[in-house]
């Protein structure tokens, strides 16, 4: 290792011994164990900036990539804070917006126009939804998002619709008609000149492999590969990572042209966490960081462990659910700031007063100083908000649900970026599907659908074959609102070439009369659509004017990626809701986990699943290690979900905690709806004080009585202790199932 020069030491200033390592190492590969809260971005951000300092690379030689948008700014920021506008010429972007940029420059290798469209999720189901039913998939069921994620899994395993085909049960009627909808989705996708979101890695692996003097091109180009939650990746993102850094075959190798010798791939850097892989569900394979070293022979680890953002208590607990996981690589998360409280685990009789208790534990912290936008409280699973909601309305605490509808998600957002993308891309057919009849010009599906075959037959553009309507032999009405469409979308596109997008999107919502319609409607919502397009608009003119050269094309992929890439946070002063899933990568000074109950965290599709429970304990630890001050668990005896009350087992992950870390809470507060809500929790049902009833068995007709529902009759017996559980008639109308073992009950 070379000795570092004396001016750029202050790189290297308040980094603690295994951050500087890692910000130092020189070698091929490096993976970067940073557990959470442990400072990668920092490490990440010095590391790339050190490599330029010591002008080791030149900036256009970086490729840093990363999942979001968001991260992908702050790290070019930072950055750009330690060495200035040296920094200039990076790619530091998420892994769709790279190969977006290089399939822009090399989509005629794959038989695309470079003015290729981005299809969202919304604009497949579409598409998807059309194909279904030409398929005739009534029968089967098949919904557009199901066949929409088997077709998003196959193709990120890198599986064509050949591939899909080939392996499909053929005697199963839902495989078979989906293998017929991705060939034909296929085949549409490439008659619109366009790309769904996972074709933009899918085909970029595709592209480096078919062509070896491409992959050459960006080998010699990116000398080094930096990727940020390296734990988060699918094969189809790995594949990608090994194009650019496996050695090239012997014709296309690259040689320095001062030495002569023969240039090795790429270094690769990778920062992740084993212990916060928590995306299977997307693909996210475990194993691409697991198997780090034995997929590079020679690589270097370090391990970051020194935690600066929780307390002591928060970790050890974090730890000791972590540390039950088998087969993962030992780490310990530690911290000098202080032991600080203990976890507090509160125990309700059921979610009404579970909610109740952590609202009242909002507030007082509120009163006592704490902003609204320090708190979060997370849960496994949606279905757990409804009383939590209802509380925090009761008690006027503002709140906001992380992750709910996202702006370019509303209808007419996505009306106005179809036409950019009608305008833009004459080729795509199923932008001007979605708009064909929006605002409405007596153009119905019938009529659509013989605008289409006509297209097909003719094999030109649905665009195109609005020019050609009088060939259709429809009425003249007909004719004429068909004739002038088809001229409307070409005027925009002649006005494309001389204004700015912005200026195309305005006149487009004049000019179809969908501005005038939400104009003069009384609907209170059609004035907040109205809002939200002029939303659009100046953000379109804010984007004109940092990117003049900016085409339509440009912007639509922007705003696809943006939407795709990044999660929603809010920033106002509003308690913050959200699952387990969407917490991961931020932190609150104060963090409640509700519903750590047995079958739901860990949830109960976890104990059929490969892998599944140890993928439920990583998502434990994610949600437990987002707090820097205080964390507070809970769970109900019982819980209402759906219409079915059912009592509910503690989570097996809490008896992982150390008595010593933990405060227990409860409450005995009457679920009688008339009982006055005391203003103190006090007294209570704690985890020790839970009744236990593991050896007893009931039968049918068992006559019992229930602490709160007094006598009934058992109606239904299903398991055997411990795990029995038992539907109860009781004398008083009502009927409950409950887990024998938990409920407050006694055999008469």
């Amino acid at each position: 290792m070379s000795r570092v020069p004396a001016e750029i030491d202050p790189l290297l200033e308040g980094l603690n011994p295994e951050q500087r390592k890692a910000v130092l190492y020189r070698g091929s590969a490096l993976l970067i164990v940073a557990g959470a809260g442990s400072g990668k971005t920092r490490v990440l951000t010095h590391r790339i900036a050190h490599l330029l300092a010591t002008k080791e690379l030149w900036p256009s030689q970086i490729l840093s990539i990363t999942f979001t948008n968001k991260a992908a700014a702050e790290m070019r920021e930072r950055v750009e804070s330690l060495i200035g506008q040296s920094a200039e010429g990076m790619w530091i972007r998420t892994f769709h917006s790279a190969c977006l940029q290089i399939l822009r420059r090399e989509a005629e290798r794959l038989g695309h126009d470079s003015n290729f469209t981005v299809y969202d999720t919304g604009d497949t189901r579409a598409l998807l939804r059309r194909l279904l039913r030409e398929a005739g998939a009534e029968d089967a069921d098949i919904k557009p998002q199901q066949a929409a994620a088997m077709i998003s899994n196959a193709k990120n395993e890198l599986k064509d619709a050949e591939d899909f085909a080939r392996n499909a049960d053929r005697s199963n009627p839902r495989q078979r008609i989906v293998a017929e909808v991705f060939q034909a989705y296929t085949q549409e996708l490439k008659r619109n000149n366009a790309f769904d979101f996972d074709d933009l890695i899918a085909e970029t692996v595709n592209l480096l492999r078919a062509f070896p003097e491409v992959r050459a091109r960006y080998q010699k180009k990116f000398r080094h590969v930096l990727i940020d939650e390296y734990q988060d990746t699918n094969h189809a993102q790995y594949a990608l990572i090994r194009e650019f850094t496996r050695p090239l075959p012997p014709e296309h190798q690259l040689v320095n042209e001062e030495t002569g010798e023969v240039m090795p791939p790429a270094d690769l850097t990778v920062v992740g966490d084993s212990d916060q892989s928590i995306y299977a569900f997307r693909g996210a394979d475990i194993r691409n960081i697991t198997e780090f070293e034995r997929d590079f022979p020679g690589a270097e680890t370090i391990l970051l462990e020194q935690n600066y953002r929780s307390t002591q208590n928060i970790l050890s607990a974090a730890n000791a659910v972590i540390s039950q996981n088998p087969y993962r690589p030992p780490k310990n998360l530690w911290t000098d700031s202080g032991a600080g409280e203990k976890v507090t685990l509160f125990t309700g009789y059921d979610e009404r007063n579970e909610a109740a208790f952590v609202v009242d534990q909002v507030k007082e912290l509120h009163e006592s100083g704490t902003n609204y936008r320090d708190m979060a409280v997370l849960y496994r699973v949606n279905a757990l908000t409804l009383s939590l909601e209802n509380e925090l309305k009761v008690q006027r605490v503002p709140y906001v649900v992380i992750g709910g509808l996202k702006f370019f998600e509303r209808k007419e957002i996505k009306d106005a970026l179809a036409y950019l993308a009608a305008i833009s891309n004459a080729r795509d057919d199923e932008a001007v599907r979605r708009i064909i009849n929006v605002p409405a010009r007596g153009i119905g599906d019938k009529t659509e659908a013989k605008i289409s075959q006509f297209a097909r037959s003719n094999e030109i553009s649905i665009r195109q074959a609005l020019l050609r309507s009088q060939e259709l032999g429809l009425g003249p009405k007909l004719t004429g609102a068909i004739d002038e469409f088809g001229k409307l979308l070409n005027e925009l596109d002649a006005m494309s070439a001389s204004d700015g997008p912005a200026d195309v999107l305005k006149q487009a919502l004049i000019k179809s009369g969908y501005r005038s319609e939400l104009e003069i409607s009384r609907d209170p919502q059609d004035e907040a659509r109205l809002e939200n397009l002029d939303a659009l608009l100046g953000q379109l003119y804010e984007w004109q004017a940092k990117f003049p050269e900016g085409t339509l094309s440009d912007y639509l992929a922007e705003v696809t990626l943006a939407a795709a890439a990044d999660e929603i946070v809010d920033d106002s002063g509003n308690l913050s809701l959200m699952t387990l899933h969407t917490a991961k990568g931020l932190e609150f000074d104060q963090v409640f986990m509700i519903g750590i109950e047995q079958g739901t965290l860990p949830h109960v599709r976890a104990f059929d699943e490969p892998g599944g429970l140890q993928e439920e304990r990583r998502l434990m630890y994610v949600g437990m290690t987002r707090a820097k001050k205080k964390l507070t668990l809970s769970h109900a005896l019982q819980r209402t979900v759906f219409g079915s009350t059912a009592s509910m087992a503690p989570s097996s992950f809490l008896s992982d905690i150390p008595p010593e870390l933990l405060e227990n809470v409860g409450t005995e507060r009457s679920i009688a709806a008339t009982a006055p809500r005391p203003s103190k929790w006090e007294g209570a049902i704690t985890a020790s004080s839970i009744r236990d009833n593991k050896d007893l068995e009931l039968a049918l007709n068992d006559r019992i009585n229930h602490e709160s529902f007094g006598d009934g009759t058992v109606v239904g017996v299903t398991g055997t202790p411990p795990k029995q559980t038992a539907e109860v008639s009781f004398d008083s109308g009502v009927t409950k199932r409950l887990l024998v073992k938990m409920a407050p009950i006694t055999k008469l």
